[in-house]
Protein backbone atom coordinates (compact mmCIF):
# COMPACT_ATOMS: atom_id res chain seq x y z
CA UNK A 1 0.00 0.00 0.00
CA UNK A 2 0.99 3.71 0.01
CA UNK A 3 1.46 5.84 2.46
CA UNK A 4 3.44 9.11 3.24
CA UNK A 5 6.76 9.46 5.37
CA UNK A 6 8.92 11.61 6.69
CA UNK A 7 12.79 10.29 7.47
CA UNK A 8 14.60 13.66 7.67
CA UNK A 9 12.26 16.56 8.62
CA UNK A 10 11.73 19.69 6.46
CA UNK A 11 9.79 21.88 3.92
CA UNK A 12 7.42 19.93 1.85
CA UNK A 13 10.13 18.10 0.05
CA UNK A 14 10.92 15.77 2.89
CA UNK A 15 7.30 14.42 2.22
CA UNK A 16 8.08 10.70 0.62
CA UNK A 17 5.27 8.96 -1.09
CA UNK A 18 6.05 5.54 -0.76
CA UNK A 19 5.48 2.26 -0.88
CA UNK A 20 4.94 0.29 2.40
CA UNK A 21 4.16 -3.18 4.33
CA UNK A 22 0.16 -3.16 4.89
CA UNK A 23 -0.22 -2.86 8.84
CA UNK A 24 -0.20 -5.78 11.35
CA UNK A 25 -4.06 -5.90 12.65
CA UNK A 26 -4.36 -6.85 16.49
CA UNK A 27 -6.87 -8.15 17.94
CA UNK A 28 -8.67 -5.47 19.53
CA UNK A 29 -7.61 -3.39 16.41
CA UNK A 30 -9.86 -2.32 13.38
CA UNK A 31 -8.43 -1.74 9.93
CA UNK A 32 -9.70 1.64 7.99
CA UNK A 33 -9.31 2.01 4.03
CA UNK A 34 -8.91 5.13 3.96
CA UNK A 35 -11.40 8.06 2.25
CA UNK A 36 -10.07 11.14 2.99
CA UNK A 37 -7.49 13.06 4.93
CA UNK A 38 -7.13 16.29 7.02
CA UNK A 39 -4.29 18.02 6.18
CA UNK A 40 -3.15 20.75 9.32
CA UNK A 41 -0.98 22.20 11.27
CA UNK A 42 -0.19 19.31 13.30
CA UNK A 43 0.95 17.77 10.11
CA UNK A 44 3.51 20.41 9.12
CA UNK A 45 4.99 20.54 12.80
CA UNK A 46 5.59 16.44 12.33
CA UNK A 47 6.95 17.01 9.09
CA UNK A 48 9.29 20.33 10.00
CA UNK A 49 10.13 18.29 13.49
CA UNK A 50 9.11 21.05 15.33
CA UNK A 51 6.10 19.31 17.27
CA UNK A 52 6.45 18.87 20.81
CA UNK A 53 4.80 15.34 20.63
CA UNK A 54 7.05 14.49 17.63
CA UNK A 55 6.06 10.79 16.59
CA UNK A 56 9.89 8.95 16.26
CA UNK A 57 11.69 8.80 12.61
CA UNK A 58 10.07 7.72 9.86
CA UNK A 59 7.19 9.41 10.56
CA UNK A 60 4.14 9.52 8.91
CA UNK A 61 2.36 13.20 9.61
CA UNK A 62 -1.41 12.78 9.04
CA UNK A 63 -3.42 13.35 12.22
CA UNK A 64 -6.85 12.90 10.46
CA UNK A 65 -8.55 9.92 8.64
CA UNK A 66 -12.38 8.90 7.59
CA UNK A 67 -12.65 5.81 5.54
CA UNK A 68 -14.73 2.23 5.76
CA UNK A 69 -13.68 -0.46 8.20
CA UNK A 70 -12.20 -2.95 6.12
CA UNK A 71 -11.35 -5.36 9.00
CA UNK A 72 -12.02 -6.24 12.53
CA UNK A 73 -10.00 -8.06 15.00
CA UNK A 74 -11.06 -11.56 16.31
CA UNK A 75 -11.48 -9.09 20.20
CA UNK A 76 -13.18 -6.29 18.58
CA UNK A 77 -17.09 -6.35 19.47
CA UNK A 78 -19.64 -3.40 17.82
CA UNK A 79 -17.85 -2.75 15.43
CA UNK A 80 -18.32 -4.36 11.77
CA UNK A 81 -16.46 -4.40 8.41
CA UNK A 82 -18.16 -1.83 5.89
CA UNK A 83 -19.13 0.86 8.35
CA UNK A 84 -17.72 4.15 8.08
CA UNK A 85 -16.28 5.66 10.82
CA UNK A 86 -13.66 8.68 11.89
CA UNK A 87 -10.03 8.74 13.16
CA UNK A 88 -8.06 11.12 14.71
CA UNK A 89 -4.39 10.83 16.05
CA UNK A 90 -5.40 12.22 19.09
CA UNK A 91 -7.23 9.14 20.31
CA UNK A 92 -3.85 7.04 19.50
CA UNK A 93 -0.88 6.46 21.89
CA UNK A 94 1.27 8.77 19.49
CA UNK A 95 0.05 11.79 16.86
CA UNK A 96 0.45 10.77 13.21
CA UNK A 97 -0.06 7.75 11.61
CA UNK A 98 -3.14 8.56 8.87
CA UNK A 99 -1.62 9.64 5.82
CA UNK A 100 -1.93 6.24 4.54
CA UNK A 101 -3.97 3.97 2.06
CA UNK A 102 -5.11 1.83 4.75
CA UNK A 103 -4.40 2.83 8.87
CA UNK A 104 -4.40 0.19 11.67
CA UNK A 105 -5.71 1.41 14.88
CA UNK A 106 -7.87 0.62 18.39
CA UNK A 107 -11.13 -0.56 18.21
CA UNK A 108 -12.09 2.16 20.48
CA UNK A 109 -10.71 5.19 19.13
CA UNK A 110 -12.52 5.39 15.98
CA UNK A 111 -15.97 7.57 15.72
CA UNK A 112 -18.96 6.00 13.68
CA UNK A 113 -19.58 8.75 11.39
CA UNK A 114 -23.90 8.80 9.88
CA UNK A 115 -24.38 7.60 6.33
CA UNK A 116 -25.44 11.61 5.88
CA UNK A 117 -21.79 12.89 6.72
CA UNK A 118 -19.25 12.64 3.74
CA UNK A 119 -15.83 11.56 4.30
CA UNK A 120 -13.81 14.64 3.23
CA UNK A 121 -16.03 16.90 5.82
CA UNK A 122 -15.61 14.53 8.70
CA UNK A 123 -11.95 15.00 8.30
CA UNK A 124 -12.62 18.68 8.80
CA UNK A 125 -14.17 18.04 12.23
CA UNK A 126 -11.12 18.00 14.76
CA UNK A 127 -10.57 21.92 13.70
CA UNK A 128 -14.46 22.04 15.41
CA UNK A 129 -13.25 20.08 18.45
CA UNK A 130 -10.80 23.14 18.96
CA UNK A 131 -13.38 25.59 18.39
CA UNK A 132 -16.00 23.92 20.19
CA UNK A 133 -13.32 24.11 23.64
CA UNK A 134 -12.29 27.22 22.88
CA UNK A 135 -15.60 28.72 23.24
CA UNK A 136 -16.67 26.90 25.97
CA UNK A 137 -13.99 26.01 27.80
CA UNK A 138 -12.11 29.43 28.09
CA UNK A 139 -14.54 31.82 29.10
CA UNK A 140 -15.55 33.40 32.38
CA UNK A 141 -18.26 32.19 34.58
CA UNK A 142 -20.62 34.12 32.50
CA UNK A 143 -21.57 32.84 29.35
CA UNK A 144 -19.82 34.69 26.41
CA UNK A 145 -21.99 36.95 24.64
CA UNK A 146 -19.21 37.73 21.73
CA UNK A 147 -16.10 36.95 20.17
CA UNK A 148 -13.18 38.41 18.28
CA UNK A 149 -11.73 35.55 16.13
CA UNK A 150 -8.37 36.28 14.83
CA UNK A 151 -7.66 34.84 11.25
CA UNK A 152 -11.51 34.30 10.88
CA UNK A 153 -11.15 32.41 7.37
CA UNK A 154 -8.72 29.66 8.50
CA UNK A 155 -10.10 26.16 8.99
CA UNK A 156 -9.84 26.73 13.33
CA UNK A 157 -11.33 30.30 12.32
CA UNK A 158 -14.37 28.99 10.40
CA UNK A 159 -15.31 26.80 12.90
CA UNK A 160 -14.87 29.56 15.73
CA UNK A 161 -17.49 31.53 13.48
CA UNK A 162 -19.83 28.92 13.27
CA UNK A 163 -20.02 28.12 16.72
CA UNK A 164 -20.16 31.18 18.43
CA UNK A 165 -23.15 32.00 16.13
CA UNK A 166 -24.41 28.59 17.01
CA UNK A 167 -24.29 29.88 20.80
CA UNK A 168 -25.91 33.21 19.92
CA UNK A 169 -22.41 35.33 20.59
CA UNK A 170 -21.88 38.10 18.23
CA UNK A 171 -19.23 36.84 15.88
CA UNK A 172 -15.88 39.86 14.88
CA UNK A 173 -13.08 37.90 12.41
CA UNK A 174 -9.74 39.47 11.23
CA UNK A 175 -8.75 38.77 7.65
CA UNK A 176 -6.21 40.18 5.40
CA UNK A 177 -8.00 40.25 2.10
CA UNK A 178 -11.23 40.94 0.58
CA UNK A 179 -11.47 37.11 -0.84
CA UNK A 180 -10.88 35.89 2.80
CA UNK A 181 -13.38 38.60 4.00
CA UNK A 182 -16.27 37.47 1.86
CA UNK A 183 -15.63 34.19 3.05
CA UNK A 184 -15.50 34.80 6.86
CA UNK A 185 -18.66 36.29 6.12
CA UNK A 186 -20.19 33.46 4.07
CA UNK A 187 -19.79 31.23 6.94
CA UNK A 188 -21.61 33.64 9.33
CA UNK A 189 -19.33 36.45 10.91
CA UNK A 190 -21.11 39.76 11.63
CA UNK A 191 -18.44 41.58 11.67
CA UNK A 192 -14.75 41.48 9.56
CA UNK A 193 -12.10 44.09 10.82
CA UNK A 194 -9.11 43.82 7.94
CA UNK A 195 -6.00 44.02 10.19
CA UNK A 196 -3.40 44.87 8.06
CA UNK A 197 -5.33 48.21 7.84
CA UNK A 198 -7.78 49.08 10.51
CA UNK A 199 -6.91 49.90 14.09
CA UNK A 200 -8.27 46.02 15.19
CA UNK A 201 -9.01 47.27 18.67
CA UNK A 202 -10.96 50.50 17.71
CA UNK A 203 -12.56 49.23 15.21
CA UNK A 204 -13.74 46.10 17.73
CA UNK A 205 -14.51 48.43 20.58
CA UNK A 206 -16.58 50.63 17.54
CA UNK A 207 -18.68 47.92 16.64
CA UNK A 208 -19.44 46.21 19.98
CA UNK A 209 -20.68 50.29 21.14
CA UNK A 210 -17.98 50.65 23.32
CA UNK A 211 -18.52 47.75 25.25
CA UNK A 212 -15.98 44.75 23.68
CA UNK A 213 -15.87 41.30 23.43
CA UNK A 214 -15.86 38.94 25.75
CA UNK A 215 -13.93 36.26 24.24
CA UNK A 216 -10.36 37.06 21.93
CA UNK A 217 -9.21 34.07 19.95
CA UNK A 218 -5.64 34.23 18.80
CA UNK A 219 -3.48 31.33 17.09
CA UNK A 220 -0.74 34.28 15.89
CA UNK A 221 0.21 36.04 19.68
CA UNK A 222 3.44 37.80 18.58
CA UNK A 223 3.75 41.38 19.66
CA UNK A 224 0.82 42.46 19.17
CA UNK A 225 -1.24 39.69 21.32
CA UNK A 226 -1.17 41.79 24.70
CA UNK A 227 -2.88 45.05 23.07
CA UNK A 228 -6.02 42.47 22.58
CA UNK A 229 -6.64 43.76 26.01
CA UNK A 230 -7.89 46.45 25.02
CA UNK A 231 -10.61 44.73 23.04
CA UNK A 232 -12.31 43.14 25.87
CA UNK A 233 -15.20 43.49 27.80
CA UNK A 234 -15.54 43.65 31.86
CA UNK A 235 -14.48 39.77 32.90
CA UNK A 236 -13.57 38.95 29.22
CA UNK A 237 -10.48 36.76 28.20
CA UNK A 238 -7.74 36.76 26.15
CA UNK A 239 -7.07 33.10 24.70
CA UNK A 240 -3.53 31.95 23.00
CA UNK A 241 -4.02 28.58 21.27
CA UNK A 242 -1.28 28.86 19.22
CA UNK A 243 2.09 31.41 19.01
CA UNK A 244 2.87 31.02 15.21
CA UNK A 245 4.28 34.52 15.33
CA UNK A 246 6.67 34.40 18.36
CA UNK A 247 5.71 35.02 22.26
CA UNK A 248 5.56 38.53 23.60
CA UNK A 249 8.26 39.78 25.13
CA UNK A 250 6.59 42.33 27.58
CA UNK A 251 5.65 41.31 31.00
CA UNK A 252 2.02 39.63 31.42
CA UNK A 253 1.34 40.82 34.65
CA UNK A 254 2.10 44.38 34.07
CA UNK A 255 0.05 44.50 30.53
CA UNK A 256 -2.94 43.22 32.45
CA UNK A 257 -2.65 45.72 34.82
CA UNK A 258 -3.31 48.64 32.64
CA UNK A 259 -6.69 47.42 32.37
CA UNK A 260 -8.13 46.82 35.96
CA UNK A 261 -11.09 48.42 35.57
CA UNK A 262 -12.25 45.09 33.31
CA UNK A 263 -10.35 42.40 35.33
CA UNK A 264 -8.93 40.79 32.03
CA UNK A 265 -7.95 37.19 32.22
CA UNK A 266 -5.17 35.72 29.76
CA UNK A 267 -5.53 32.32 29.28
CA UNK A 268 -3.28 29.29 27.32
CA UNK A 269 -4.89 26.91 25.54
CA UNK A 270 -4.04 23.64 23.67
CA UNK A 271 -6.56 20.77 22.92
CA UNK A 272 -3.37 18.55 24.45
CA UNK A 273 -5.28 19.43 28.02
CA UNK A 274 -7.52 16.26 26.60
CA UNK A 275 -4.61 13.84 26.28
CA UNK A 276 -5.52 12.14 29.89
CA UNK A 277 -9.47 13.30 29.63
CA UNK A 278 -10.17 10.44 26.92
CA UNK A 279 -14.27 11.12 27.90
CA UNK A 280 -14.12 14.73 27.82
CA UNK A 281 -12.04 14.39 24.65
CA UNK A 282 -14.58 11.76 22.94
CA UNK A 283 -17.93 13.34 24.21
CA UNK A 284 -16.91 17.00 22.31
CA UNK A 285 -16.46 14.97 19.18
CA UNK A 286 -19.26 13.45 19.28
CA UNK A 287 -21.12 16.55 19.65
CA UNK A 288 -19.25 18.18 16.66
CA UNK A 289 -20.56 14.45 14.71
CA UNK A 290 -23.87 15.48 15.78
CA UNK A 291 -23.90 19.18 14.71
CA UNK A 292 -22.53 18.10 11.32
CA UNK A 293 -25.66 15.27 10.77
CA UNK A 294 -27.98 17.36 11.16
CA UNK A 295 -26.19 20.57 9.36
CA UNK A 296 -25.91 22.93 12.44
CA UNK A 297 -22.03 23.48 10.97
CA UNK A 298 -20.51 22.89 7.44
CA UNK A 299 -17.05 22.69 6.93
CA UNK A 300 -16.00 24.56 4.00
CA UNK A 301 -13.15 22.29 1.76
CA UNK A 302 -10.59 25.04 0.02
CA UNK A 303 -8.85 22.48 -1.65
CA UNK A 304 -8.88 18.85 -2.59
CA UNK A 305 -5.51 16.66 -3.58
CA UNK A 306 -4.95 13.38 -3.64
CA UNK A 307 -2.63 11.57 -1.34
CA UNK A 308 0.44 11.21 -4.08
CA UNK A 309 -0.05 15.33 -3.92
CA UNK A 310 1.15 15.65 -0.53
CA UNK A 311 4.33 18.05 -1.09
CA UNK A 312 1.59 20.31 -3.15
CA UNK A 313 -0.59 20.16 -0.36
CA UNK A 314 1.78 21.25 2.57
CA UNK A 315 2.83 23.85 -0.27
CA UNK A 316 -0.32 25.56 -0.13
CA UNK A 317 -0.76 24.87 3.87
CA UNK A 318 2.71 26.34 4.38
CA UNK A 319 1.24 29.54 1.95
CA UNK A 320 -1.35 30.76 4.69
CA UNK A 321 -3.42 31.39 1.69
CA UNK A 322 -5.61 28.97 2.45
CA UNK A 323 -9.35 29.78 3.94
CA UNK A 324 -11.27 26.51 5.34
CA UNK A 325 -9.52 22.77 4.75
CA UNK A 326 -7.02 21.27 2.69
CA UNK A 327 -8.31 17.82 2.49
CA UNK A 328 -6.56 14.67 0.62
CA UNK A 329 -7.95 11.73 -1.16
CA UNK A 330 -6.56 8.32 -2.12
CA UNK A 331 -4.54 8.48 -5.38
Amino acid sequence: MKAVLVHRPGGPEALDYAEVPMPDLGERDVLIRAQAFGVGQPDRLIRSGAYKWMPPLPANPGNDVAGILEAVGTNVSGLAVGQRVLLSARDLAQRGGCYAEYVAAPADAVHLLPDNVAFEDAVCLPNYQVAWALLHRCGASTPPHSALIVGAAGGVGTSLVQFAKLAGMTAIGTVSTREKAAFAKQMGADEIIFYRDEDVVGRTRALTGGRGVSLVLDHVCGPEFYSYLGALDKWGTLVSYNAFAGLPTENAMGEMRKYLDICPAIRCFSFHIYDHDREGRREIMRTVIGHLADGTIRPSIFRRFKLSEVRAAHELLDSGTAFGKIVMIPG
